[in-house]
């Protein structure tokens, strides 16, 4: 019964400094990541003010590229909205809807909800701007991590989980702003 005590004492111990540490963490979450495109705003904007225009460079095509989409709303609207579902759990199923298009500064605001293969939000975003003779697309999101899961932000590495997803797709974006 001791030995009992003693390991419900270290358990409980262990569970309340995670929570008093996960109180100190912030659950906000932000990655973002840009490339440098010779070509002009007003072309690299085409390709980024749509979902649908999104969706010609995005990396997460290739994780099922026969999941099915649902597109509702008027495209480059806020309001267009694609749902998404996969049978393979690394693209699993979610909706993206675009909440804000700011023509004039070349930013798309998209809202996105994952539900499998665990639910979760973030905000995305894409802008272009100016850069030399060409543009300097930036891509990224925010979250929120809900406590007391804030301790995983310890252990997270957006470079490493998300970097090269967010390589690819705007080297592809870069592509095809590029082509004559």
């Amino acid at each position: 019964m001791k030995i009992l005590k003693k390991i419900i004492l270290v358990l409980a111990s262990i569970l309340i400094l995670w929570m008093v540490v996960a109180a100190f963490i912030s659950g906000d979450c932000m990655y973002e990541k840009s490339i440098t495109i010779n070509a002009p705003v007003e072309k690299v904007w085409q390709q980024t003010n749509t979902l649908k225009a999104m969706d010609q460079w995005s990396p997460w095509n290739d994780l099922d590229p026969a999941m099915k989409k649902d597109w509702t709303g008027i495209t480059g609207q806020p309001g267009e909205k694609v749902c998404w579902d996969s049978q393979k759990d690394a693209a699993g199923k979610g909706c993206q809807e675009v909440k804000k298009i700011d023509e004039a500064g070349k930013r798309i605001d998209t809202e996105l909800l994952f539900l499998t293969p665990y639910k979760s939000e973030a905000n995305a975003f894409v802008k272009i701007v100016p850069e030399g003779n060409g543009s300097k697309a930036t891509w990224g999101f925010t979250s929120k991590i809900p406590y007391p899961f804030t301790v995983m932000k310890l252990f997270m590495n957006l470079e490493d989980a998300i970097g090269k997803d967010y390589q690819k797709g705007l080297s592809r974006l870069k592509d095809l702003s590029e082509k004559p």
